[in-house]
Protein backbone atom coordinates (compact mmCIF):
# COMPACT_ATOMS: atom_id res chain seq x y z
CA UNK A 1 0.00 0.00 0.00
CA UNK A 2 2.90 2.22 1.29
CA UNK A 3 4.87 1.30 -2.24
CA UNK A 4 0.98 2.44 -4.17
CA UNK A 5 1.05 5.56 -2.58
CA UNK A 6 4.86 7.20 -3.36
CA UNK A 7 3.95 5.56 -6.86
CA UNK A 8 1.05 7.81 -7.13
CA UNK A 9 2.62 10.62 -6.07
CA UNK A 10 6.10 10.77 -8.21
CA UNK A 11 3.23 10.17 -10.90
CA UNK A 12 1.33 13.07 -10.20
CA UNK A 13 4.71 15.08 -9.50
CA UNK A 14 5.51 13.96 -13.01
CA UNK A 15 2.61 14.84 -14.60
CA UNK A 16 2.77 18.05 -12.53
CA UNK A 17 5.67 18.98 -13.94
CA UNK A 18 4.90 18.30 -17.74
CA UNK A 19 2.28 20.19 -17.44
CA UNK A 20 3.76 23.32 -16.90
CA UNK A 21 4.77 24.90 -20.37
CA UNK A 22 7.61 26.79 -19.68
CA UNK A 23 7.98 30.09 -22.25
CA UNK A 24 11.36 30.35 -23.90
CA UNK A 25 12.22 34.07 -23.95
CA UNK A 26 14.43 34.74 -27.47
CA UNK A 27 17.08 37.22 -28.62
CA UNK A 28 16.14 40.05 -30.45
CA UNK A 29 18.71 42.91 -31.56
CA UNK A 30 18.69 46.52 -31.68
CA UNK A 31 18.65 48.20 -34.95
CA UNK A 32 22.65 48.03 -35.62
CA UNK A 33 22.47 45.03 -34.47
CA UNK A 34 25.42 45.87 -31.73
CA UNK A 35 23.25 44.59 -28.88
CA UNK A 36 20.48 42.41 -27.68
CA UNK A 37 17.58 42.03 -25.25
CA UNK A 38 14.73 39.59 -25.15
CA UNK A 39 11.12 38.88 -26.26
CA UNK A 40 8.44 36.03 -25.05
CA UNK A 41 6.95 33.56 -27.20
CA UNK A 42 4.38 36.08 -27.60
CA UNK A 43 6.60 38.47 -29.29
CA UNK A 44 6.12 40.95 -25.74
CA UNK A 45 9.13 42.64 -25.22
CA UNK A 46 11.07 41.29 -21.49
CA UNK A 47 14.06 43.04 -21.72
CA UNK A 48 15.17 45.79 -23.99
CA UNK A 49 18.62 45.32 -25.93
CA UNK A 50 20.97 46.32 -23.72
CA UNK A 51 23.80 43.77 -23.66
CA UNK A 52 26.74 43.35 -25.82
CA UNK A 53 26.71 39.88 -27.60
CA UNK A 54 30.59 39.64 -27.58
CA UNK A 55 30.35 37.60 -24.35
CA UNK A 56 26.43 36.94 -24.15
CA UNK A 57 26.19 34.17 -26.54
CA UNK A 58 22.58 33.23 -25.25
CA UNK A 59 20.15 32.98 -28.16
CA UNK A 60 17.26 31.82 -26.00
CA UNK A 61 16.40 32.62 -22.38
CA UNK A 62 14.91 29.53 -20.14
CA UNK A 63 16.10 30.31 -16.72
CA UNK A 64 19.41 32.04 -16.19
CA UNK A 65 21.79 33.56 -18.49
CA UNK A 66 25.51 35.28 -18.17
CA UNK A 67 25.50 39.00 -19.41
CA UNK A 68 27.54 41.83 -20.57
CA UNK A 69 25.93 45.39 -19.95
CA UNK A 70 28.05 48.64 -21.02
CA UNK A 71 26.53 51.43 -19.10
CA UNK A 72 27.44 55.07 -20.27
CA UNK A 73 30.60 55.91 -22.27
CA UNK A 74 34.11 54.26 -21.52
CA UNK A 75 34.86 50.84 -19.88
CA UNK A 76 31.89 51.19 -17.77
CA UNK A 77 31.51 47.13 -18.14
CA UNK A 78 29.05 45.85 -15.53
CA UNK A 79 29.09 41.49 -15.47
CA UNK A 80 26.33 39.51 -14.02
CA UNK A 81 24.10 36.60 -14.41
CA UNK A 82 20.30 37.64 -14.92
CA UNK A 83 17.25 34.86 -13.77
CA UNK A 84 14.03 35.33 -15.44
CA UNK A 85 12.43 37.09 -12.73
CA UNK A 86 14.90 39.59 -12.78
CA UNK A 87 17.55 38.68 -9.73
CA UNK A 88 21.10 39.69 -10.74
CA UNK A 89 23.79 37.68 -8.71
CA UNK A 90 27.14 36.90 -9.29
CA UNK A 91 28.10 39.98 -9.97
CA UNK A 92 32.01 39.80 -12.52
CA UNK A 93 32.08 35.61 -11.22
CA UNK A 94 31.63 34.90 -14.65
CA UNK A 95 32.95 31.55 -15.86
CA UNK A 96 34.12 31.94 -19.31
CA UNK A 97 34.51 29.30 -22.31
CA UNK A 98 35.60 29.38 -25.56
CA UNK A 99 35.28 33.56 -26.00
CA UNK A 100 31.98 33.65 -24.38
CA UNK A 101 30.07 33.36 -21.36
CA UNK A 102 28.87 29.93 -20.11
CA UNK A 103 25.46 29.15 -21.07
CA UNK A 104 22.53 27.91 -18.42
CA UNK A 105 22.17 23.84 -18.90
CA UNK A 106 18.84 22.24 -17.04
CA UNK A 107 18.13 25.85 -15.07
CA UNK A 108 22.14 26.33 -14.06
CA UNK A 109 24.39 27.92 -14.96
CA UNK A 110 28.39 27.61 -13.98
CA UNK A 111 30.18 30.89 -12.27
CA UNK A 112 33.79 31.51 -11.17
CA UNK A 113 35.36 33.41 -7.94
CA UNK A 114 38.32 35.66 -10.10
CA UNK A 115 39.43 36.11 -5.91
CA UNK A 116 40.25 32.18 -5.81
CA UNK A 117 39.97 31.10 -9.31
CA UNK A 118 37.24 28.43 -7.92
CA UNK A 119 34.12 27.55 -9.77
CA UNK A 120 30.59 26.66 -8.35
CA UNK A 121 26.85 26.78 -9.70
CA UNK A 122 24.29 28.71 -9.38
CA UNK A 123 20.62 27.40 -9.99
CA UNK A 124 17.46 28.70 -11.57
CA UNK A 125 16.66 31.59 -9.17
CA UNK A 126 20.44 32.25 -8.34
CA UNK A 127 20.75 30.33 -5.27
CA UNK A 128 24.05 29.03 -4.66
CA UNK A 129 24.12 25.32 -5.26
CA UNK A 130 27.64 24.15 -5.44
CA UNK A 131 29.72 26.62 -3.64
CA UNK A 132 33.36 27.57 -5.17
CA UNK A 133 35.67 25.30 -4.24
CA UNK A 134 36.43 23.76 -7.63
CA UNK A 135 39.04 23.62 -10.47
CA UNK A 136 36.66 22.70 -12.84
CA UNK A 137 32.73 21.94 -12.87
CA UNK A 138 31.56 20.51 -16.04
CA UNK A 139 28.12 21.60 -17.28
CA UNK A 140 25.05 19.65 -15.82
CA UNK A 141 24.43 16.60 -17.58
CA UNK A 142 20.94 15.03 -16.21
CA UNK A 143 20.91 16.72 -12.89
CA UNK A 144 24.81 16.16 -12.45
CA UNK A 145 28.16 17.50 -12.84
CA UNK A 146 31.86 16.09 -12.93
CA UNK A 147 33.94 18.37 -10.72
CA UNK A 148 37.88 18.45 -10.18
CA UNK A 149 39.48 19.64 -6.63
CA UNK A 150 42.99 19.38 -5.98
CA UNK A 151 44.45 20.30 -9.19
CA UNK A 152 47.41 22.32 -9.83
CA UNK A 153 47.79 25.17 -12.98
CA UNK A 154 50.07 24.61 -15.13
CA UNK A 155 51.14 26.71 -17.97
CA UNK A 156 51.77 25.24 -22.06
CA UNK A 157 52.87 27.81 -23.87
CA UNK A 158 50.33 30.55 -24.15
CA UNK A 159 47.48 28.55 -22.34
CA UNK A 160 47.01 26.97 -18.82
CA UNK A 161 45.80 23.57 -18.22
CA UNK A 162 44.96 21.42 -15.05
CA UNK A 163 47.17 18.61 -14.03
CA UNK A 164 46.00 16.03 -11.26
CA UNK A 165 43.47 16.71 -8.67
CA UNK A 166 40.31 13.91 -8.11
CA UNK A 167 37.54 14.00 -10.07
CA UNK A 168 33.97 13.25 -8.64
CA UNK A 169 30.70 12.77 -9.73
CA UNK A 170 28.09 15.42 -7.69
CA UNK A 171 24.33 16.20 -8.17
CA UNK A 172 22.93 19.59 -8.03
CA UNK A 173 22.27 19.27 -4.43
CA UNK A 174 26.36 19.31 -3.84
CA UNK A 175 25.90 15.31 -3.28
CA UNK A 176 28.87 13.05 -3.88
CA UNK A 177 27.29 10.38 -5.97
CA UNK A 178 31.42 8.81 -7.18
CA UNK A 179 34.32 10.41 -5.07
CA UNK A 180 36.63 9.21 -7.49
CA UNK A 181 35.51 8.71 -11.32
CA UNK A 182 38.10 8.01 -14.07
CA UNK A 183 37.01 7.04 -17.26
CA UNK A 184 38.52 7.56 -20.79
CA UNK A 185 36.10 8.60 -23.99
CA UNK A 186 32.56 9.74 -23.68
CA UNK A 187 30.37 8.84 -21.14
CA UNK A 188 26.48 8.95 -21.71
CA UNK A 189 24.75 10.38 -18.36
CA UNK A 190 21.90 10.55 -19.91
CA UNK A 191 21.73 7.02 -19.84
CA UNK A 192 22.33 6.22 -15.73
CA UNK A 193 21.30 3.00 -14.07
CA UNK A 194 22.10 2.38 -10.71
CA UNK A 195 21.95 -1.36 -9.05
CA UNK A 196 23.33 -3.47 -6.64
CA UNK A 197 25.39 -5.32 -9.10
CA UNK A 198 27.77 -4.26 -11.69
CA UNK A 199 25.54 -3.84 -15.07
CA UNK A 200 26.57 -6.82 -17.24
CA UNK A 201 26.18 -4.78 -20.26
CA UNK A 202 29.34 -4.32 -22.23
CA UNK A 203 28.88 -1.04 -23.75
CA UNK A 204 28.26 0.52 -20.33
CA UNK A 205 30.90 1.38 -18.01
CA UNK A 206 30.61 0.43 -14.29
CA UNK A 207 31.43 2.93 -11.17
CA UNK A 208 30.99 2.35 -7.54
CA UNK A 209 29.05 5.57 -5.21
CA UNK A 210 29.41 6.28 -2.12
CA UNK A 211 26.64 4.52 -1.23
CA UNK A 212 28.08 1.38 -2.11
CA UNK A 213 25.80 0.98 -5.13
CA UNK A 214 26.70 0.63 -8.43
CA UNK A 215 26.44 3.36 -10.97
CA UNK A 216 26.40 2.69 -14.91
CA UNK A 217 26.73 4.52 -18.09
CA UNK A 218 26.82 3.86 -21.91
CA UNK A 219 30.16 4.45 -23.67
CA UNK A 220 29.17 6.50 -26.57
CA UNK A 221 32.30 4.75 -28.34
CA UNK A 222 31.76 1.12 -27.16
CA UNK A 223 27.78 1.34 -27.85
CA UNK A 224 28.74 3.09 -31.52
CA UNK A 225 30.97 0.65 -32.85
CA UNK A 226 28.41 -2.00 -31.76
CA UNK A 227 25.41 -0.44 -33.32
CA UNK A 228 27.69 -0.31 -36.37
CA UNK A 229 28.71 -3.89 -36.61
CA UNK A 230 25.23 -5.65 -35.34
CA UNK A 231 23.02 -3.19 -37.00
CA UNK A 232 24.48 -1.44 -39.93
CA UNK A 233 27.36 -3.29 -41.60
CA UNK A 234 26.00 -7.26 -40.76
CA UNK A 235 22.89 -6.37 -42.87
CA UNK A 236 23.92 -3.92 -45.37
CA UNK A 237 21.14 -3.39 -47.86
CA UNK A 238 19.31 -0.33 -49.60
CA UNK A 239 16.63 -0.13 -46.81
CA UNK A 240 18.67 -1.24 -44.01
CA UNK A 241 20.88 2.31 -44.85
CA UNK A 242 17.92 4.36 -45.49
CA UNK A 243 16.49 2.96 -41.96
CA UNK A 244 19.87 4.23 -40.21
CA UNK A 245 20.20 7.75 -42.55
CA UNK A 246 18.64 11.15 -41.32
CA UNK A 247 16.57 12.25 -43.61
CA UNK A 248 18.74 15.25 -45.53
CA UNK A 249 22.31 14.34 -45.98
CA UNK A 250 24.81 16.37 -46.83
CA UNK A 251 27.65 15.38 -49.44
CA UNK A 252 30.42 16.33 -50.91
CA UNK A 253 33.43 15.38 -53.25
CA UNK A 254 36.46 16.63 -55.12
CA UNK A 255 34.05 18.48 -57.80
CA UNK A 256 30.85 18.98 -55.86
CA UNK A 257 28.76 19.28 -52.54
CA UNK A 258 25.22 19.27 -51.54
CA UNK A 259 22.25 18.91 -49.32
CA UNK A 260 20.03 15.80 -50.71
CA UNK A 261 16.92 13.93 -50.10
CA UNK A 262 17.91 10.59 -48.55
CA UNK A 263 16.11 8.07 -50.49
CA UNK A 264 17.15 10.08 -53.69
CA UNK A 265 20.89 10.65 -52.84
CA UNK A 266 21.29 6.65 -51.33
CA UNK A 267 19.12 5.42 -54.62
CA UNK A 268 21.92 7.25 -57.15
CA UNK A 269 25.05 6.06 -55.01
CA UNK A 270 24.01 2.79 -52.91
CA UNK A 271 27.11 0.95 -54.67
CA UNK A 272 29.35 3.21 -54.02
CA UNK A 273 28.47 3.67 -50.45
CA UNK A 274 28.35 -0.12 -49.82
CA UNK A 275 32.02 -0.59 -51.25
CA UNK A 276 33.04 1.93 -49.04
CA UNK A 277 31.78 1.26 -45.78
CA UNK A 278 31.97 -2.16 -46.16
CA UNK A 279 35.42 -2.05 -46.24
CA UNK A 280 35.45 -1.29 -42.38
CA UNK A 281 34.78 -4.92 -42.06
CA UNK A 282 38.38 -5.86 -44.01
CA UNK A 283 41.10 -6.27 -41.60
CA UNK A 284 43.23 -3.82 -43.79
CA UNK A 285 41.01 -1.29 -43.43
CA UNK A 286 42.95 1.80 -42.45
CA UNK A 287 40.51 3.98 -40.25
CA UNK A 288 39.35 5.94 -37.28
CA UNK A 289 36.35 6.96 -35.51
CA UNK A 290 36.98 10.64 -34.32
CA UNK A 291 34.35 12.34 -31.69
CA UNK A 292 32.37 15.35 -33.03
CA UNK A 293 29.44 18.26 -32.45
CA UNK A 294 26.77 18.75 -35.27
CA UNK A 295 27.85 21.86 -37.00
CA UNK A 296 26.19 25.03 -36.07
CA UNK A 297 26.90 26.53 -38.98
CA UNK A 298 26.04 23.69 -41.68
CA UNK A 299 23.15 22.83 -39.53
CA UNK A 300 21.32 26.11 -38.18
CA UNK A 301 17.45 25.66 -39.31
CA UNK A 302 14.78 25.14 -37.05
CA UNK A 303 14.87 20.62 -37.95
CA UNK A 304 18.56 20.51 -35.81
CA UNK A 305 17.14 22.65 -32.64
CA UNK A 306 17.36 19.87 -30.32
CA UNK A 307 20.54 18.79 -30.84
CA UNK A 308 22.25 22.68 -29.93
CA UNK A 309 21.61 24.51 -26.55
CA UNK A 310 20.61 28.19 -26.13
CA UNK A 311 23.84 29.24 -26.94
CA UNK A 312 23.81 27.55 -30.12
CA UNK A 313 26.85 25.08 -29.16
CA UNK A 314 26.24 21.61 -30.21
CA UNK A 315 24.88 19.28 -27.51
CA UNK A 316 28.06 16.80 -28.10
CA UNK A 317 27.54 15.01 -24.31
CA UNK A 318 24.09 13.86 -25.37
CA UNK A 319 23.82 13.60 -29.34
CA UNK A 320 27.59 13.24 -30.79
CA UNK A 321 28.66 12.97 -34.06
CA UNK A 322 30.95 9.76 -35.00
CA UNK A 323 33.14 10.52 -37.69
CA UNK A 324 34.54 7.54 -39.56
CA UNK A 325 37.42 8.66 -41.36
CA UNK A 326 38.74 5.87 -44.12
CA UNK A 327 42.13 6.31 -45.83
CA UNK A 328 43.60 6.05 -48.96
CA UNK A 329 46.91 5.27 -50.41
CA UNK A 330 46.65 6.39 -54.33
CA UNK A 331 49.72 6.57 -55.82
CA UNK A 332 51.86 8.67 -53.03
CA UNK A 333 48.67 10.86 -51.97
CA UNK A 334 46.81 9.76 -49.07
CA UNK A 335 42.78 10.54 -49.43
CA UNK A 336 40.30 10.19 -46.63
CA UNK A 337 37.00 9.63 -47.12
CA UNK A 338 34.48 10.84 -44.36
CA UNK A 339 31.35 9.14 -42.97
CA UNK A 340 29.53 11.30 -40.07
CA UNK A 341 26.62 9.82 -37.63
CA UNK A 342 24.36 11.61 -35.56
CA UNK A 343 23.16 9.72 -32.44
CA UNK A 344 19.56 10.86 -32.33
CA UNK A 345 16.43 9.78 -29.89
CA UNK A 346 16.08 6.95 -32.80
CA UNK A 347 19.97 5.94 -32.69
CA UNK A 348 22.41 6.78 -34.92
CA UNK A 349 21.82 8.22 -38.94
CA UNK A 350 24.24 8.55 -41.50
CA UNK A 351 24.14 12.48 -41.81
CA UNK A 352 27.19 13.52 -43.59
CA UNK A 353 29.80 12.06 -46.59
CA UNK A 354 32.55 12.92 -48.12
CA UNK A 355 34.19 11.29 -50.49
CA UNK A 356 37.98 11.86 -51.71
CA UNK A 357 38.63 8.39 -53.26
CA UNK A 358 35.81 8.53 -55.71
CA UNK A 359 32.76 10.39 -57.26
CA UNK A 360 29.48 11.07 -56.21
CA UNK A 361 26.68 10.48 -58.62
CA UNK A 362 25.17 14.37 -58.04
CA UNK A 363 22.10 13.85 -60.97
CA UNK A 364 20.79 10.73 -62.58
Amino acid sequence: MKSSIITFLLLSINLSAFGQQKDTWIAIWNQDSSLIGFKDSKGNIKIEPKFTPSLTWAEKFDDIIAVREERGEGNDRHYYHLTKNGKIVGRDSMYIFDNGFDCESEGFIRFRVIRTDKMGLFDRNGKIVIPAKYNYISRVMNGMVLTLKGAKTKLVGEHSILKGGKQSLVDTNNQILITDIKFKGLLDFFSLKVSSKPDKDTTRQNFIGTNKKYYSFIDFDKEFRFWLDTALLKNFTKNNLLTHTYKEITWSDTIDWGVDDKTNFIERNFELLKAKLLELKSVNCDYNIFDEGLNPYEYETEEYKEYFNNCGESKGWQYPVKNIVITHKVGKEYLQDHFSFLRTAKGYKLISITIRNGKLRNKD
